[in-house]
């Protein structure tokens, strides 16, 4: 992935810094935009994520870019004993912290402000991992997955629900045209942040997805690693293991 692509073109920040300064600007509409840019589809993407994690009965779990905690907030209908959500925008945490206070959770999940290229917990922790959107937005995307290798636990599960591209007709092409000029225009309609849209445009197409990113998991150190494409391609979902 080109490393070169970042929310701000002629910052001086790294990518990381961007990466929280855009989702700090735009974590008060994340939510529904998120919704009409999707037509709602993410909704079901995430329920089978849940469904994986679930059938692994896991205790804890860990869900990395949490955002404003919707899946770490599916995840509650798993027997899990504690959720953490992580993430490096305060903005997207404070929304996050208040939908799960509403919904009563506050006791099974926590939300924290961290790096997923450096994650606060210790060896072998969580018996699931999750990441729904998240890792493209990773500064280092070896590092960060070298990091949830390591705070997996040995049999554990690692699931990425991630965009990628489809590769068939019409759906290659009609994809293309929407994210290259459609997207961007909600986004700039629906945000107080011009570019924010266009980034994630951007960096979504230069993603390495399908076999590319199962050899990446594969080359870290994951095992049992599989790739699921959802609705014609336009999204993926990843499913890993630990030795």
């Amino acid at each position: 992935m080109d490393k070169n692509i970042t929310p701000y073109k002629n910052s001086s920040l790294g990518k990381k810094e961007q990466v929280a300064k855009m989702f700090d600007t735009i974590s008060g509409n994340y939510d529904n935009l998120n919704r009409v840019i999707s037509f709602g589809i993410d909704v079901k993407w995430r329920k089978k994520v849940l469904k994986i994690v679930s059938n692994t009965q896991p205790k804890t779990i860990l869900d990395i870019a949490t955002g404003t905690g919707d899946l770490a907030i599916l995840m509650a209908n798993t027997k899990a004993e504690k959720i953490t959500g992580l993430d490096i925008s305060e903005g997207m945490l404070e929304v996050g912290i208040k939908k799960i206070a509403h919904k009563n959770l506050s006791n099974r999940i926590e939300m924290i402000l961290g790096d997923s290229e450096n994650i606060p917990f210790n060896d072998n922790h969580f018996d699931a991992i999750t990441v729904a959107f998240g890792v493209r937005n990773f500064e280092n995307l070896e590092k960060g997955l070298a990091e949830i290798l390591r705070v997996l636990k040995p049999n554990g599960t690692f699931v990425i629900l991630e965009t990628s591209v489809p590769e068939k007709t019409p759906y290659k092409q009609g994809y293309n045209f929407y994210s290259k000029n459609i997207l961007p225009i909600i986004g700039k309609l629906f945000s107080k942040d011009d570019v924010a849209y266009g980034y994630l445009s951007e960096s979504a197409a230069a993603f390495p997805y399908g076999e590319a990113l199962n050899n990446i998991l594969r080359k870290i150190g994951f095992i049992d690693v599989k790739a699921m494409p959802q609705t014609f391609g336009v999204a993926t979902i990843y499913v890993a293991s630990k030795k």
